[in-house]
């Protein structure tokens, strides 16, 4: 049996001729008997109180200790005391990643989890619980398949290290019967060339050469918005991607791409040449932003693009006065309305470049391996996912192929010394 069981009502002493003697100890009568006490898998001491009369119950609790240790089903008995938000809470204070990220992450778990979860003691967990949870998210508005995907993600993750801190034996999200939400059935319909170049027409001219950096090299907007003359490389042909600008709670700064990526992407002739004319006309800019985080180093680079006034260029005021108009010249959204206020054109954000870029990679017959490569995909099971069908038909592929290699053997040659 794991630990043992100490007596708070009697101490055992030894006398001058040896033997020990069973005396009452200064507690005797009061408070809880029993201690039972045991070292957990960290190295600490746990203990639970029994009443007069449970020692029986102490070694049954011992012993079940003992039999959840050498079974791997341990967990700390802290767990029934440590709600899932404050486990929450604290798991988001050590991630390591981005404060943007940490921010989003805290977000959906306050909004969508905790009035959920929040209070639900994190060793109490069971299937049932996350399986509320996923009925709860269905039935909220404005909570579509793939944003509830995410917080179940998120939950998934506190739990995980819920399981590898012992305050759980197993994670709930991963049984059986518990059913991830499917993903949006809205695969990425790519613009056409003519669309392409219809937005970009209709933008201010110092804007125009956003979309054949995007459209002909793949970078994210916030990655647009962050090159610099530095990663420029008409020598070798490539386009360095190295950082990007993102806003930390409302605060612009610099930072490394998505994923904490760097890339190196094929630089075409024609982005070449729209960048030298751009540049001629619209001189690059020394721009000075933190790194990573608003009290970060201060970092300078020569930026491409830049905003009228001459500093950088801010998503919103972007999004609204420069691509939505442009978008609306080129047919994609309607016209603004009376105020003045254009639709949601989420999927005809700048991320549409990005989409035609992968299309037409995919369309020349570009391997998914290089395709993920040159967008920062975390890996090519991603970009799959997302693209796979705009690969070409590969049926036409294989006849051509076992036709070429049967064609090119002769009739005459159809005899059993062909076989051999």
């Amino acid at each position: 049996m794991a630990g043992h069981i100490q007596d708070r009502w009697y101490k055992t002493e030894t006398g001058t001729d040896g033997k020990t003697v069973r005396l009452k100890t200064d507690r005797h009568g009061t408070g809880l008997r029993y201690r039972a006490r045991y070292v957990g898998p960290d190295g600490t001491e746990k203990s639970k109180s029994f009443r007069d009369g449970q020692k029986r119950l102490a070694e049954k609790w011992l012993s079940a200790i003992e039999t959840d240790m050498t079974r791997g089903q341990y967990t700390d008995p802290k767990s029934v005391r440590i709600t899932f938000r404050q486990y929450a809470e604290k798991w988001l204070d050590s991630k390591t990643s981005s404060p943007m990220t940490r921010k989003e992450l805290g977000r959906r778990l306050r909004l969508h989890a905790y009035p959920v979860l929040g209070s639900r003691p994190v060793g109490t967990f069971r299937p049932e619980h996350i399986r509320e949870l996923l009925a709860a998210l269905e039935a909220k508005p404005g909570v579509s398949a793939s944003y509830a995907r995410n917080i179940f993600a998120d939950v998934q993750s506190v739990l995980s290290a819920a399981v590898d801190d012992s305050l759980l034996s197993r994670n709930p999200c991963s049984a059986r019967t518990v059913r991830r939400p499917k993903p949006d059935a809205h695969p990425v319909v790519p613009w056409l060339p003519d669309q392409v170049f219809a937005v970009r027409a209709a933008l201010l001219e110092r804007y125009r050469a956003m979309v054949n950096v995007g459209a002909g090299c793949g970078l994210r907007q916030g990655e647009v918005f962050g090159l610099a003359e530095d990663a420029i490389d008409v020598e070798g042909r490539t386009l360095h991607v190295v950082r990007q600008i993102k806003h930390v709670e409302g605060h612009p700064v610099f930072a490394l791409p998505k994923g904490g990526k760097k890339r190196a992407v094929p630089l075409p002739s024609s982005v070449v040449e729209a960048l030298r004319v751009h540049m001629d006309v619209f001189k690059p800019a020394e721009i000075t932003l933190p790194w990573d985080v608003p009290e970060g180093p201060k970092v300078s680079v020569r930026l491409i693009f830049t905003a009228e006034q001459g500093g950088m260029v801010w998503r919103s005021n972007f999004n609204g006065k420069e691509w939505k108009p442009a978008l609306a010249a080129a047919g994609l959204i309607s016209e603004a309305d009376d105020d003045g206020k254009f639709e949601s054109a989420r999927e005809h954000g700048m991320h549409a470049l990005r989409h035609f870029y992968a299309s037409a990679l995919l369309d020349a017959g570009e391997n998914i391996k290089a395709v993920s490569e040159y967008m920062g995909h975390a890996d090519p099971a991603l970009t799959l996912r997302v693209y796979a069908h705009l690969m070409p038909d590969s049926r036409e592929r294989a006849r051509r192929a076992i036709d070429s290699v049967f064609g090119s053997v002769s009739e005459e040659d159809h005899g059993p010394q062909t076989a051999q």
